[in-house]
Order: structure tokens, then sequence, then C-alpha cells
């Protein structure tokens, strides 16, 4: 390898610093529960029908969504929630949607030592970016609530910059923006295929944070390193720079 450092490290939000399907989990369920007061039907039904609308919608995500404002999105999701639990009310979905964006603020948490790891990175002379699927409509409010604001030197949101992980270009675009070469730079996230394997193709070092325990791909190319939470990137981060930089 050649002799350098990492001088650059890339995150992942959603999962991977935030427990983002807590989160959503969460709102979605006192929703549910809401409706179910106020219309007698099962809040199960409905709960599970929007985290199935929701899982299917960011898996298939693509660029055409991007230009759909999230607010239209989620009443979308909400009224496919409704009909799986035998009601169509377009109003309802409506109602919803503004009840799921002000519950789903009150569970924005990063998980334990994510914030820590940030700065302690920064302090070692690292440059900090976030680069996520998410829409600038909420992430910006998001990384606010959350307080990484101060800690980060660019966020690459999808919308904003016309790109998704995992083309290689947002990863090229967010080296570009942090003044560092692909190679002097790493990738921590905890989708194989939106966070690793894409950044892989654009040449930097990836950290897997495999928190849901998943197999890799059959014939995919395997990250740099991989662990089970963000408490244990941090070393194998620095564990790269000092094997990159002594040659080893």
């Amino acid at each position: 390898m050649a002799a350098h450092t990492i001088d650059a490290v890339l995150f992942d939000l959603d999962d991977t610093l935030h427990d983002d399907t807590a989160a959503y989990r969460r709102a979605a369920l006192r929703v549910a529960q809401d409706v179910a007061r106020e219309h007698g039907i099962l809040a199960a039904a409905l709960e599970a029908g929007y985290v199935d609308a929701a899982d299917e919608f960011w898996q298939r995500l693509s660029a055409t969504d991007l230009a759909v404002p999230l607010r239209d999105v989620r009443t979308r999701l909400w009224a496919r929630a409704l009909e799986h639990a035998g009601v169509e009310d377009e109003g309802l979905a409506q109602t919803c949607a503004q009840r799921y964006n002000a519950y789903r603020r009150e569970y924005f948490e990063l998980f334990p030592g994510a914030l820590e790891l940030l700065w302690s990175l920064r302090r070692s002379g690292k440059r900090i970016g976030l680069v996520t699927n998410g829409f600038a409509e909420t992430h910006h409010e998001k990384i606010t609530l959350l307080k990484l604001r101060d800690v980060l030197d660019a966020v690459i949101i999808a919308d904003e910059v016309g790109m998704l992980k995992p083309d290689p270009a947002i990863f090229a675009h967010a080296c570009s923006l942090l003044k560092v070469p692909p190679a002097a730079a790493a990738m921590v996230g905890d989708r194989y295929e939106r966070d690793i394997r894409g950044a892989i193709e654009a040449g930097l070092f990836t950290v897997w944070v495999n928190v849901r325990g998943e197999a890799l791909p059959g014939g995919a190319p395997p990250p740099d390193a991989e662990c089970g939470s963000i408490l244990e990137a941090g070393p194998l981060l620095e564990a790269a720079s000092v094997a990159v930089a002594s040659g080893s």
C-alpha cells in the first residue's frame, strides 16, 4: 500500500450513527395507536403496513424519487398502510404523515459512542463527512437535533447533489469536498449495497458496521474491515491508518 494515512472519514447516518430503525418504528407505532383509538382499526395492522411500505420505498429508492417532496412520499406510504388496514382516506393519510413527522423527532438518538468517535477523529486531524440517501427536507433538521453539525466538515445529501449511494460518484464527490483523494479516505456504513460496494468501487477504505449480522452478498468484494457496532469502528480506522502508513 502507499505510505499515507486516512485523512478523511465518511459516515452514513441512519442506522450507522443514529438508530433510525428504532426511531421510525416507534413513531409509526404511536401513529397507529392514535388511529386505532380514533377510528377503531387494528393498530398492529396499520403499523405493519407502514413498516412494509417504508422498507420497500427505501430499498428501491431511485433518482426519480428524489424529485418528490418527502412529505408527499410519507402521505403516500401512510395511504398504503391504511389500505392494508382496510381504510381508504386521503385526509387521514395526511394527518398520519404529519403526526409521524412530529413523533419521529422525539426519538432521534445517536448510538452510544458515535459522537465521541467523530470528535476523536476530528481531533486527530481527520476531516469528517456525512453521506446519506436521505432527503434534505428532514435531514438537515435531524443533523442539528443530533448535535452533529459542528463536528462535520461536509454534508452530502442525495437530493441536494442529485446522486445516490451506491453510485461511486457520490463518494468521489464527497472526497472532492473534503479535498482528499479517495485513496486517503474511508467510508463507514451499515448497508453493504448502499455504503460499502460503491465506496469500494470509488477506491475508499471501507468499514462495514454490520449491525444486522448480514452475510456478504455472493461474489461481492469484501469490505476492508467489518464490525458489529459503531463503537468498534474507531479502533479499526486507527489500525488501518497505522498499517497503511507503515506499509504493512
